[in-house]
């Protein structure tokens, strides 16, 4: 293999000293899209870091800094006295022996690339997987929604006057969504205050392109929920981590954030934090709206895992005790359902909701009248709450199997709390130990722990482990394995 200074880093490492995103950040994408493409293949030894800074001209902390959260997500092994060899399973393309700086530049015209919006998803065909906290799909009930779909396509009256019945029947659900959202979750808003959209992600994009400007300062909390934050980052924002413990956000550290410097907005899990499922305290809710009345500042709030709770009484979002409309709400909606029928939507003042729709009406032309009338059906025949009912227990149940498992098997080498809602479990590892080998030995005995649920850091060695996606058989053999790899681990580290 050539020597290691011979890498075309320039061809794939292209710093921008005006992006908003950190130069580290810049470095760590541009070599995950290196070793994905192929042009770093596995066991590349990569130079010093100190040839390194010189050929990217960059300093030595931001470098380190780049490496090692190369290093924790498993792209690279960092060995004492030896050097930084490459530690992925990307297999180098075959090509037409075309060098690497032609390859990566083969594009006949110039375009504008994202350091930032890189997708960190992650398959498997191993037979058992953890997740972060996605639902079953095995127990989606697709017969019935497929009935009702059809017999709405069957009504002549939905073939005539498209555009009239459109706009008619997407007011009417809107109407009954509200009035959905309204009961369940506390909040007061009328058709005017809600926007729907076809996932939470496109409404948390639409919100965050309306919100912030480039170099607006946002502050997010940490560890945070890195599919939002690259969004929140792509709109230009510059991000200010803020830390969280067992009652979620630290609110004096959020109050000293803002006496130091404007803040433009707050992104916030509260009732769900990701990804430690923390619930932001009674008490810290009231302070986080009274910081942003005086300091000016929007929330904008995501309760992304609302369908999955399992108390009595849910925590109500800041939504609902938002006074002076500092809130603005997004959610999703029927993850219980297939794919199709699930919605994301916005909650907000009704001149913000009008912005927004400007935007969706080129993202989103059109809306699936048909769609939308079965859901309005589901939800005046109370078909949405029974079948939320039923699932709530069913995930309830392999929530108290799932954590009853942790407690037998890896109890006194783990620490966690068992979760008031959501379909995962934040588990924080007590010994010290690499998360990247455990990745491996878990692997190699059928169990797929993907890279976006490992969180290691100086002082951290923690995981979120899905649980939603299990039935109780699969759950037992998923603990066992997982038992035996950190066995493994520990005897060899």
């Amino acid at each position: 293999m050539d020597s290691p200074v011979q890498i075309p880093f320039k061809s794939f490492l292209q710093l921008k000293r005006d992006d908003p995103s950190a130069v580290y950040l810049q470095i760590v994408f541009g070599f995950i899209r290196a070793i994905q493409a192929g042009l770093l293949p596995e066991g590349t030894r990569l130079p010093g870091t100190r040839v390194l800074c010189k050929l990217l001209e960059v300093n030595r902390n931001t470098l380190i800094k780049a490496l090692q959260d190369l290093e924790s997500q498993g792209f690279i092994e960092i060995l004492p006295n030896k050097g930084i060899f490459i530690l992925s399973d990307q297999k180098q393309k075959k090509t037409a022996h075309v060098p690497a700086a032609t390859a990566a530049n083969a594009t006949p015209f110039t375009f504008q690339r994202s350091a930032i919006l890189e997708n960190p998803t992650e398959t498997s065909d191993l037979p058992y997987q953890f997740n972060d906290g996605q639902p079953d799909i095995r127990l989606v009930h697709n017969d019935v929604l497929a009935r009702l779909y059809v017999s709405k396509l069957k009504r002549r009256r939905n073939l005539v006057a498209r555009e009239h019945i459109q706009a008619r029947s997407h007011e009417q659900f809107k109407a009954h969504f509200a009035n959905f959202l309204n009961l369940t979750r506390g909040i007061r808003i009328s058709t005017a205050n809600l926007l729907t959209a076809g996932s939470h992600e496109i409404s948390l994009y639409l919100a965050a392109k309306l919100l912030i400007s480039p170099g607006d300062k946002v502050v997010v909390a940490s560890p945070g929920y890195y599919l939002p934050n690259m969004t929140l980052a792509d709109s230009g924002a510059h991000i200010i981590p803020a830390p969280v413990d067992e009652d979620g956000l630290l609110t004096q550290v959020l109050q000293e954030i803002c006496e130091a410097q404007p803040i433009r907005l707050l992104y916030l899990t509260s009732n769900y934090h990701y990804p430690t499922t923390a619930c932001l305290s009674a008490k810290r809710r009231m302070e986080v709206v009274e910081l942003a009345n005086r300091y000016g500042f929007v929330i904008l709030e995501d309760d992304y895992d609302y369908d999955f709770h399992y108390d009595n009484n849910p925590v109500l979002p800041l939504a609902a005790f938002d006074a002076k409309d500092r809130v603005v709400y997004v959610g999703s909606f029927g993850r219980s359902l297939p794919s199709g029928f699930a919605y994301g939507f916005v909650a907000g003042p009704a001149d913000f909701i009008r912005e927004l729709e400007k935007h969706q009406n080129i993202l989103e032309p059109g809306k699936d009248v048909i769609k939308e009338q079965v859901l309005t059906d589901w939800i005046q025949d109370g078909e949405v709450h029974r079948l939320s009912k039923k699932n709530r227990k069913i995930y309830q149940e392999r929530r108290d199997g799932f954590v009853a498992l942790l407690q037998a098997k890896l109890g006194s080498r783990i620490r966690f709390r068992v979760p008031p809602r959501g379909l995962a479990v934040w588990v924080e590892w007590l010994e010290d130990f690499s998360l990247v080998k455990l990745q491996k030995e878990c692997a190699a005995r059928g169990l797929f722990l993907p890279k976006t649920i490992l969180y290691q850091t100086k002082g951290l060695t923690a995981t979120r482990i899905g649980f939603g996606n299990l039935d109780p058989e699969e759950m037992a053999a998923a603990v066992e394995i997982l038992r035996q790899s950190l066995e493994a681990v520990l005897q060899y580290r």
